[in-house]
């Protein structure tokens, strides 16, 4: 804890030191001592040797950054018993530890700094009733190893049975996840499968030429029986996306899977 006075810090000397120490804001300053008597009376500062009580003593000064003062119990103009200490630096108070706080926190330190080597000592001690007690610092001679055997680790970002793998988990991904979307030619919007199954049920057919013509048809885009072959179009189709084929796109699969059943048909027609 620590307690200062802004407004009187540039002005602080030994003359007024005292008075500064005496604000009432100041939590170590106790108003029942002598001090705070004898200026309330305006009485002779020489007569708080006569009382008995508490009283404040400036102790030491070491202008302009120290001042000492000392809080004591009077019992007679040549007995008193010091009670604590006050070192203001720079116009900031502080009380001042006594011997046994200082003796204790020092000796806990050593003590702690003590026990921490001891416990690490321990750690590296090793036993054995044939060999008895030895001493086997694993970090340090892991090093000396490594330097004359001169092992350096190959980092390798994955191997030939990784990158293999991954390939196949990711084909099983896309066929048992098909996607939503397909891409008609390289370049253009991306179409939802559903758009493009809606339009090969109304006559059109993937795979076929830019103006609409069905592949293996006449020019027109008609054929004989085109009731059944947007039919067996779909249905083969189908059978195409249950096989995993779904992240192709539709249009070469279709047009060559589609040949040799219509050219059959044609025959069977004439």
């Amino acid at each position: 804890m620590s307690w200062h006075d802004s407004a009187g810090i540039p002005h602080l000397n030994q003359h007024n030191v005292m008075e500064y120490f005496a604000e009432r804001s100041n939590p170590f300053y106790d108003r029942t001592c002598n001090n705070e008597m004898v200026k309330m009376q305006r009485l002779d500062p020489e007569q708080m040797k006569s009382m008995t009580g508490l009283e404040y003593r400036l102790l030491h000064v070491q202008e302009p950054i120290l001042y000492v003062v000392r809080k004591l119990h009077r019992h007679s103009p040549t007995q008193e018993t010091p009670i604590a200490d006050y070192y203001i630096i720079a116009g900031v108070v502080y009380q001042a530890p006594d011997l046994c706080s200082v003796l204790n926190a020092r000796m806990l330190t050593a003590v702690h700094n003590i026990q921490s080597a001891f416990d690490e000592s321990i750690s590296y001690s090793r036993y054995h009733p044939s060999k008895g007690y030895w001493w086997e610092f694993k970090d340090k001679d892991q090093e000396k190893t490594d330097k004359k055997a001169g092992k350096k680790e190959k980092k390798e970002p994955s191997s030939i049975f990784q990158r293999q793998r991954v390939d196949v988990l990711l084909g099983e991904l896309a066929r048992k996840f098909p996607p939503k979307v397909m891409q008609p030619k390289p370049g253009e919007k991306p179409v939802p499968v559903e758009s493009v199954d809606g339009a090969s049920t109304n006559g059109t057919m993937l795979g076929g030429s830019s103006n609409g013509t069905m592949v293996g048809g006449p020019s027109n885009g008609t054929m004989p029986g085109g009731g059944a072959t947007v039919k067996e179009e779909k249905d083969v189709k189908e059978e195409g996306q249950s096989q995993g084929n779904s992240g192709a796109i539709f249009s070469s699969a279709y047009a060559n899977s589609m040949k040799p059943p219509m050219a059959k048909k044609r025959k069977v027609m004439k």
